[in-house]
C-alpha cells in the first residue's frame, strides 16, 4: 500500500489563512510516500500544533493592562476587549484552530499507515506518540474553544469535533458533540498512547516529542481539569525520576540570576533545559511583540503580583527588563527568523514555546494534593519551588508553613490558603506564557480590564460565554455551530 503525506483536514482548510494557501499550493509536488517506521516517525514531527496560543490567551487574562500607548495591533486589542478576533494570521485563534487540526490530520495519517502495515509491532512507539499527540491537540482545542470542563454540565456543553480518521471527501461534515465526549476520547487516546511510548525510539531532540515524561505531564494537566486529583498525583510522580521535582526546576535565583539577557532568553526554551518537558516551534511574532503590545503586563501590574514580597516573605529573583516606562518583560522567548528570499529581508518568524514544564507539573501535584487533603506534600512541593526562586533564599526564613500561609491570606482554611498560594505562584512563574488563562477557566476567576484613561471597564464574569474563544466562521461549512455571544 502506498501512502502519501496529505494530512490537511477540512477543519484546517476552512480556517486557512492567505499565508497557508501558499503552503497548500506546494503540497502536490512535495508528497512523500509513507511506507516505513522511519517515514511514519518523520511524519509525526508534524503532529504538534505549530501555532502560538500565548498572544491571545495572555491578552484575555488579568496579566494584561492598557498601557495607553505602544503598538495597537488588532490581534492584541480584540482579545483584551473580549472581542472575537477577525485576523487569521499567526498568533490568532483561527490560526491555532487550523494548526491544531492540521496536526491531528498528521497523527491520523500516521495511524492509518500503521493500521495497514503488515508488521504493526514495528510501529508501536509511533502509534503511542500519534495517539498522545492527537489527544493533546484535541485537549487544547476543547479547552480554548469550548466551555471549561464541569462534571455537572459537560454532558450537555458543546465540545469540538474529535477527528480520528483521515478524510476521504473534499468537505467533511462534523459534529461538536459534547465536552464530556471529547474528554472521553482524549482519555482513551492518552492512556493507550502512554502505554506504547518508547523514549528510545526518538532520534535527535526528544524534547520536541511526547516522551514518557511529557506524556505524564500532559496527563497531570488533563486530570487537573477533570478534577480527578489522585490521577494528577499519580502522573506527576511518574514525570519525575524518583517522584522528585527539585532537580528539574529552573535555577532562577542562582544560575539564571547571573545570566545576561540574551543568554537567559536562549536558555529558557533550550531543548537541553531539564525543565522543558515538551517544546514546539511555532510561527509567531510573540517574542518581539510581547514587549511593545499596547495590552500586556505593565511595571505597575508586575509590582503587584511579581516584584512585591509574597507569602514566602520575600520576592522572587526573576530577571526583569524595561524598555520604556510602560514596557516590561521577562526574557523567555528568542525569535528565529528564517529568510525565504536570500536577497531581501523577507521571511518568517518562529518562536519556541514550552508546552509542558517541570514547574507546571509540580504545581499540578501541589494543587491535587491540596484537594486531597495532603497538605504537607503540597507544602513540600511549594518549598522546593521557593528554594529556586526566593531572593537570597534561606529555608529558615522563607519556607512556607501552614501558619505563614494562613497569616498572609488572612484565612483559617489551610486548603483555601494553599490554593491561593499555588495560583499566585503560577501567575508569577508563567507570565507571558498564557497558562494563567487555564487557571482563570478552571477556577472561574473573573477578569477586569480597565482602559488607560479609566473611562472603560470590561468585566468577564465566571459564566460569560466570551470565555469560550470563537471558532472560525468558515467551520460552519462543516456543520459546526458557533459559540454563543
Amino acid at each position: 500500500m502506498k501512502n502519501k503525506i496529505v494530512y490537511i483536514s477540512t477543519l484546517a482548510i476552512l480556517a486557512i489563512t492567505p499565508g497557508c494557501k501558499k503552503y497548500l499550493e506546494q503540497l502536490p509536488d512535495q508528497r512523500t510516500e509513507v511506507n516505513s517506521p522511519v517515514k511514519v516517525a518523520e511524519l509525526l514531527s508534524t503532529a504538534y500544533p505549530r501555532a502560538n496560543y500565548i498572544p491571545f490567551l495572555e491578552a484575555m487574562s488579568d496579566n494584561a493592562e492598557d498601557k495607553g500607548t505602544d503598538v495597537n495591533a488588532l490581534i492584541n486589542r480584540q482579545p483584551w476587549f473580549f472581542q472575537d478576533v477577525t485576523n487569521r494570521d499567526e498568533d490568532t485563534p483561527d490560526f491555532y484552530w487550523h494548526s491544531a487540526y492540521a496536526a491531528i490530520a498528521a497523527a491520523n495519517q500516521a495511524l492509518e499507515v500503521i493500521d495497514n502495515a503488515t508488521d504493526q509491532s514495528a510501529y508501536a512507539a509511533s502509534r503511542g506518540e500519534a495517539l498522545v499527540a492527537r489527544a493533546y491537540a484535541h485537549f487544547m482545542l476543547v479547552t480554548i474553544f469550548a466551555k471549561a470542563y464541569d462534571p455537572a454540565t459537560a454532558g450537555k456543553d458543546p465540545g469540538i469535533p474529535y477527528v480520528t480518521k483521515t478524510e476521504k471527501v473534499v468537505i467533511e461534515k462534523y459534529e461538536r458533540k459534547t465536552v464530556a465526549y471529547v474528554y472521553e476520547q482524549i482519555e482513551k487516546d492518552l492512556l493507550e498512547g502512554l502505554s506504547l511510548i518508547d523514549d528510545n525510539s526518538y532520534t535527535g531532540a526528544p524534547a520536541f516529542h511526547f516522551t514518557t515524561k511529557a506524556a505524564h505531564a500532559f496527563a497531570s494537566r488533563f486530570y487537573l481539569f477533570k478534577k480527578e486529583y489522585a490521577k494528577v498525583v499519580q502522573h506527576a510522580n511518574l514525570t519525575f525520576v524518583g517522584t522528585k521535582a527539585l532537580p528539574y526546576l529552573r535555577p532562577v535565583n542562582t544560575l539564571y540570576a547571573q545570566m545576561e539577557r540574551l543568554v537567559l532568553q536562549a536558555e529558557y526554551t533550550k531543548a537541553t533545559t531539564k525543565a522543558n518537558l515538551l517544546l514546539v516551534e511555532t510561527k509567531s511574532v510573540w517574542a518581539r511583540d510581547l514587549v511593545t503590545n499596547r495590552y500586556g503586563c505593565t511595571p505597575s501590574l508586575a509590582r503587584n503580583f511579581i516584584v512585591a514580597n509574597n507569602v514566602c516573605g520575600t520576592g522572587f529573583d526573576y530577571s526583569f527588563y524595561y524598555s520604556d516606562p510602560e514596557d516590561f518583560f521577562l526574557p523567555k522567548f528568542n525569535e528565529l527568523f528564517i529568510r525565504v528570499d536570500q536577497n531581501a529581508n523577507i521571511g518568517d518568524p518562529y518562536d519556541m514555546v514550552p508546552l509542558f514544564s517541570a514547574e507546571e507539573v509540580l504545581f499540578n501535584r501541589a494543587e491535587a494534593n491540596t484537594e486531597l487533603g495532603n497538605f504537607d506534600a503540597a507544602i513540600k512541593d511549594l518549598n522546593d519551588f521557593v528554594s529556586q526562586r526566593a531572593v537570597d533564599y534561606d529555608p529558615a526564613e522563607h519556607n512556607l508553613t501552614p501558619d505563614k500561609i494562613s497569616n498572609y491570606y488572612q484565612t483559617l482554611d489551610i486548603k483555601a490558603g494553599l490554593i491561593s498560594t499555588i495560583l499566585d505562584f503560577k501567575r508569577m512563574e508563567f507570565v507571558f506564557e498564557g497558562l494563567r488563562w487555564f487557571d482563570i477557566l478552571r477556577h472561574k476567576l473573573p477578569v477586569n480590564h480597565i482602559s488607560f484613561d479609566g473611562k472603560t471597564r470590561l468585566v468577564l464574569g465566571p459564566n460569560d460565554p466570551r470565555r469560550m474563544v470563537q471558532i472560525p466562521q468558515e467551520a460552519q461549512l462543516s456543520g459546526l455551530e458557533l459559540n454563543p455571544r
